[in-house]
């Protein structure tokens, strides 16, 4: 915010004016009159570099986040690196303290505390950015509020809102991954996504299979010409309108397929059907799909069925 110059006071048209730095205030000398009384900041912004510059300099506490039960705004008694450093008889009174904290902390409070450990945990097997990891702990921490977890054990809700994320978001984490990591079937698990999704009113579309594209082409080690021509087959298809009723990742298998035979990488289907987690019957399927109904350019038309 720009720093507002004053000449003179308007009361005593004084030109001795006072700018008080702790105040925020501008003020006469003369009459006294605040002229201003907004918090400006005109110091230069600063840069820390050690732990004790940032305690110095900081103007705020550490940023609100809902990966913490309390948000980040509580306090605990003590950390457990503090125990080594304190006397037999303190260590009793230091964890009759974190007990009677634990003990007094609200239902809510508990529930969180033991379904973010699980998010963080399943954020970090499923690697995860954070922004994803904090909107499921915030989505979560919604469910919590709305009592959405009454009656369902705590793992499946979690299961199920790292799911609608992970859509809302397009993330191209497959439902067989999010139920092997979380340990809850896949039919528990999509029972508990369509539950979460409809009491949260959390609108979802079906995940894009450009994005199984990219990183299915990674794990196969593929060229990214390959890449490419599957992308450029992919929305051929989705023009021809003869994706639906196919699964995403069955969608970027056969395309996949399809671009290693025009590119002369030699996959074979059972190769891709085993990364993109699809059978061979679905691949095969796809790659006849698409080249019956694509308008493929015959030299490579004729690549990819003499590859076939």
């Amino acid at each position: 915010m720009a720093k507002v110059t004053y000449k003179e006071c308007p009361e005593c048209t004084a030109s001795n004016l006072l700018w008080n730095e702790d105040k925020g205030e501008v003020m006469c000398r003369k009459c006294g009159l605040v002229l201003d009384d907004k918090l400006f900041d005109f110091g230069q912004e600063w840069r820390e570099f050690e732990a004790e510059d940032a305690q110095k300099l900081r103007r705020s506490g550490a940023p609100l986040t809902y990966t913490q039960e309390d948000r980040g705004l509580g306090t605990t008694v003590g950390r457990k690196s503090d125990y080594y450093r304190l006397s037999k008889n303190d260590r009793n009174k230091f964890y009759r303290l974190r007990l009677w904290q634990r003990r007094v902390s609200t239902a809510i409070e508990a529930n969180l505390r033991l379904a973010i450990s699980e998010i963080k945990r399943i954020s970090s097997v499923l690697d995860l950015p954070h922004h994803i990891e904090e909107e499921i702990a915030r989505i979560y921490t919604q469910a919590v509020q709305r009592e959405l977890v009454r009656g369902h054990s705590t793992e499946a809700v979690v299961a199920g809102v790292v799911y609608a994320v992970l859509r809302m978001y397009d993330v191209p984490k497959t439902m067989n991954e999010v139920s092997e990591v979380t340990g809850i079937s896949k039919k528990r698990l999509s029972k508990n996504f369509k539950y979460v999704s409809r009491r949260l009113n959390i609108k979802t579309m079906p995940v894009d299979p450009i994005n199984f594209v990219h990183r299915f082409s990674s794990e196969l080690k593929l060229e990214p010409e390959t890449q490419t021509k599957a992308v450029e087959i992919i929305e051929k298809a989705r023009k021809a309108e003869i994706l639906s009723g196919r699964s995403p990742k069955g969608i970027a298998a056969g395309a996949l397929y399809i671009a290693s035979k025009l590119n002369n990488e030699k996959k074979t289907q059972a190769e891709i059907a085993k990364v993109t987690d699809v059978t061979e019957v679905t691949v095969r399927n796809t790659y006849k799909k698409f080249m019956n109904n694509l308008d493929l350019v015959s030299a490579d038309r004729e690549k990819a069925e003499s590859g076939a």
